[in-house]
């Protein structure tokens, strides 16, 4: 068994490669060999948001507070809140973050393929963010 202790791993920024606006990382995890889960709990300022990207084995959400968006390729962005969860196929190209007017955290979860949790790809682009929803 271990033990990570709140406040032993410092916050750290979101690579400006990967997310738009300000986004903090806390208490990312790894799961140790033959475990392949890793994740970390991601907080995003109003208007931050990820770049698009996907996951090899998928990905769980898990929203804790504030208000967000996510969108999958070729769909509307739909609005997640506190309590709801997300489940992103292996695959499935898309983004998560903030409203534009409001804060959201969650936990995320994800397995590696290969070494390898995510592949990332293009930055959304403001006017996309911004679109109505259908």
């Amino acid at each position: 068994m271990e033990i990570q202790r709140n406040g032993t791993k410092a916050s750290v920024q979101g690579p400006k490669e990967y997310f738009t606006g300000t986004v903090r990382i806390d208490a990312p995890f790894q799961a140790t060999e033959p475990a392949q889960v890793g994740g970390a709990t991601v907080t995003f300022e109003p208007g931050a948001r990820t770049a698009w990207h996907t996951h090899p084995l998928g990905q769980t959400l898990i929203v804790t507070v504030g208000l967000g968006w996510v969108q999958r390729e070729g769909s509307p962005k739909e609005t997640i809140r506190p309590g709801d969860l997300v489940w992103f196929e292996p695959g499935e190209k898309h983004w998560h973050g903030a409203t534009d007017t409001t804060a959201m955290t969650h936990i995320a979860i994800a397995e590696s393929l290969n070494g390898s949790p995510v592949t990332w790809l293009e930055k959304v682009a403001d006017e996309d963010y911004l679109a109505e929803r259908a």
